[in-house]
């Protein structure tokens, strides 16, 4: 039996009844929804609604609730709790709110009502409409995006979430009802795929592959890596990713061998938290395609399931995960709490927001809001900004981290802009910017995220700068962080800059800012995402966003790059992008590179493809089976990848630029000399620590700022590993390098030298096939050599 009363719109017994319903404001279930036996339990926090009204679903779209129920508060944390009979798995739910800005009236109905409504936001900031359904801030799943195409055919947008008093299709917009086309959650049951042995790598033993989950199998090339690498030693163990399965989890698991062959220990993925972008299209412009604007921080993201069922991309995700830990292979998410992906105020409107969970719960408890109660963004320019001040976002984070490792089997997590995580905005008047924007590396949820790596065995690693503040070296113990001073200083020694001091104290792991916790807590990147590739770092002078699709258009982007086209030269193009691998990979620190890299992927000179998913923004292998990647064909007659690389002048038809990463990487994996956890001091053969020496080409002079060319001697026999050498010239005229006599029986043998005359070699050699130096070395313009000590 039911009735049709707001809130008593169930079952009295039975499947879909409440049970124990006397006891919800003393309850203590988890937030989300889960099942004890064959009931589920739902809980959401808001301090500041008055009224809370759970819905059932029979499906995700289109028709209104099925079942309602009022929930019960709990004082005691601000949790609103019920517990529901028989609730079938895959059960699809969501959420109204009421509070003081817009109270409850039993007139009210759903469809359009304006009842009880004050105003859209009152003066406390609070924003509660109940006409704007709400999805579950700890759904594990969510049906759909807030804008699909089945939406737009019906003439439908993601504008029906606004509120205010603008129109929509004929509507007032709070009055408009979004029930029939707003995301919902979705009831879990427990679910049992495995997601293997965790390989608990040392964190100064990674290999950090950055990649988009579409980018790295999209592409029909992933399709015939069997023959695209079948002449190409180390990768007989690579498969084909089956059509079906590419750009999708599936599809990225097949990848694990591949990684491996390469020489790499971990995939960093580009957020997976589910994102709107059902609608993107991969033919024309248009949509967020990195996904830095989350909405799920427990869902992962429908889109990039094969499966797309209920469930699915959650089982999908984790036999990911188990593929690559198959392979011995660590998996990182890029994740995003420092703001939401539900906006701030439209079009600078105080009164018009759209949002679908977080902030019409409670936007007081879970935004920064400033004096007027609008949405601050300053740190993060994006329409939001999380308040990590309070209870509730800080246990977001930590449950959802949680999650991932305990549930999700994750391995590491690189957080964005993450000073946001650092921040107290309520603990100061609200207009007081310089305290807004005090970052506090003792924030307890920097702490607590730390205590979780460290019970996990997990890497927190953080993006340490945002918009307000620049933080590199400033994280707690524990932390690792992305290293924007090594991309720059790298960047500009590379170029010729001579800024010498700098150089060498980033390549040396950056002392002054990580000596209290170890060189492998910096993470040394010379290109990213959000930037050139390495391709077009050597090939451009500035960006080059507003070129046709399908690499561009795109807005935004870094104007200042530290670029340098190499004077159009290819050849020094290819030889710049080995010194930049040579350097990276025997830098302290851990090293992280960009999917494609590895073969010299070109977006044509656009620095920012947030919006680009195309063959711009995907790996296309078959620039693996050739000496001049810029003849594979884009797809696209009338727009083909520019000519930044050239030919390689190998014999075979490889990419010579493809060997080189391979053989680079594998051999910072064979030494420890290359890994250490501890700094040292300059003097050579002194303990057991490995020495980075710096000095004048002549191997014993001090440099001073603006010298462009560096000797420098790894002193890898204190491990019991072998010592490197390292000549770097940076300058446009060969330079004499002294090479020192090796200590008896050893002797210094060359393994590599970047420069163009040694391509048709790769420029690497086995230790076995290198040629003895002794006393001196002529390094080439713009080239590195490395001599190796060997018995």
């Amino acid at each position: 039996m039911t009735n049709h009363s707001i809130g008593t719109n169930h079952p009295v017994t039975g499947n879909y009844s409440p049970l124990d319903q006397s006891n919800w404001s003393s309850a203590k279930y988890p937030l989300g929804a889960y099942y004890v036996e064959q009931n589920v339990t739902f809980a959401v926090y808001s301090r500041n609604a008055t009224r809370i009204l759970l819905e059932i679903y029979d499906k995700p779209m289109g028709e209104r609730a099925q079942y309602d129920y009022w929930m019960i508060k709990n004082p005691q944390d601000d949790i609103w709790r019920a517990c529901i009979a028989g609730v079938k798995p895959y059960t699809f739910y969501a959420f109204r709110c009421w509070g003081s800005n817009w109270s409850y009236n039993p007139n009210w109905d759903r469809g359009n009502s304006s009842q009880g409504f004050e105003a859209d936001v009152d003066d406390q900031g609070n924003r509660f409409n109940p006409n704007k359904v709400l999805f579950d801030p700890y759904a594990r799943e969510l049906s759909h995006d807030r804008e699909t195409p089945r939406m737009i055919a019906a003439g439908e947008s993601a504008k029906m979430y606004a509120t205010g008093g603008g129109d929509y299709n004929g509507v007032v917009s709070r009055e408009y009802d979004t029930t029939k086309w707003c995301p919902k959650g979705i009831v879990l049951p427990k679910d049992s795929t495995s997601t293997g042995t965790k390989p608990y790598l040392p964190r100064e033993k990674a290999i950090i592959y950055e990649a988009h989950v579409r980018g790295m199998t999209k592409h029909p090339s992933a399709s015939r890596l069997e023959d695209i690498l079948a002449n190409i030693p180390g990768y007989e163990e690579v498969v084909n990713v089956p059509e079906a399965y590419r750009g999708t989890y599936l599809g990225a698991g097949y990848m694990a061998k591949y990684l491996k062959a390469l020489g790499l220990t971990t995939i960093e993925w580009l957020p997976i938290h589910e994102i709107c972008n059902e609608s993107i299209p991969d033919d024309r412009l248009g949509g967020n395609y990195w996904g830095y604007m989350t909405f799920g921080y427990f869902a992962p993201d429908r889109r990039y399931a094969y499966d797309k069922s209920p469930g699915g991309p959650t089982r999908e995700f984790k036999a990911m995960v188990k593929a690559f830990h198959d392979e011995g292979l660590e998996v990182y998410l890029d994740v995003v709490y420092n703001h939401s992906g539900e906006g701030g105020n439209w079009d600078e409107d105080i009164n018009v927001t759209g949002f679908l969970s977080f902030g019409g719960f409670d936007v007081i408890e879970y935004y920064q809001l400033n004096d007027d109660h609008y949405l601050v963004d300053g740190a993060t320019g994006c329409g939001n900004q999380l308040n990590f001040s309070h209870s509730v976002t800080q246990n977001l984070v930590i449950d959802s981290v949680t999650y991932w490792l305990e549930e999700m089997g994750v391995d590491g997590f690189r957080f964005d802009l993450a000073p946001v995580l650092g921040r107290t905005p309520s603990a100061f008047p609200r207009e007081s910017w310089a305290e807004q924007k005090q970052f506090f590396p003792d924030h307890s949820l920097l702490q607590s995220i730390r205590e979780l790596g460290d019970r996990y065995q997990a890497e927190m690693i953080a993006e340490a700068w945002d918009i307000w503040s620049y933080e590199v070296g400033n994280f707690p113990q524990g932390w690792g962080e992305w290293n924007g001073r090594y991309r720059d200083g790298v960047r500009k020694f590379c170029k010729g800059d001579g800024n010498t001091y700098n150089f060498i104290d980033v390549v040396n792991g950056d002392y002054d800012y990580f000596n209290d916790r170890g060189p492998h807590h910096s993470i040394n990147f010379v290109v990213a995402h959000d930037g050139f590739t390495l391709m077009d770092l050597v090939s451009y002078k500035q960006k080059n966003n507003e070129i046709s699709w399908p690499f561009g258009p795109s807005d935004g982007g870094n104007n200042n790059n530290n670029a340098w086209d190499s004077g159009g030269d290819h050849s020094l193009r290819r030889q710049r992008l080995r010194n930049f691998w040579t350097i990276q990979f025997l830098s302290r620190g851990v090293p992280l590179v960009v999917w494609g890299d590895e073969f010299c992927r070109t977006q044509n000179g656009n620095n920012n493809p947030y919006n680009i998913d195309s063959i711009a923004t995907w790996n296309n292998y078959e620039m693996i089976a050739t000496r001049s990647p810029h003849l594979v064909p884009t797809g696209y007659p009338d727009h083909g990848y520019h000519n930044n690389f050239g030919t390689g002048t190998n014999s075979s038809d490889c990419n010579p630029l493809f060997i080189f990463a391979t053989y680079i990487a594998h051999l910072r994996q064979r030494h420890v000399a290359l890994k250490q956890r501890e700094y040292a001091d300059f003097y050579l053969n002194s303990g057991e620590d490995v020495t980075y020496l710096f000095t004048k080409p002549d191997g014993s002079s001090n440099l001073i700022e603006g010298d462009r060319c560096v000797s420098l001697r790894i002193n890898g026999s204190e491990v019991q590993d072998h010592d490197f050498l390292v000549l770097i010239n940076m300058s446009p005229e060969a330079v004499l390098f002294r090479v020192p006599s090796g200590q008896s029986p050893h002797s210094w043998v060359r393994i590599i030298d970047t420069a163009g005359w040694a391509e048709p070699e790769y420029n690497c050699w086995t230790p076995d096939k290198g040629a003895i130096i002794w006393e001196n070395y002529w390094v080439h313009p713009w080239a590195i050599a490395v001599l190796q000590e060997i018995d």
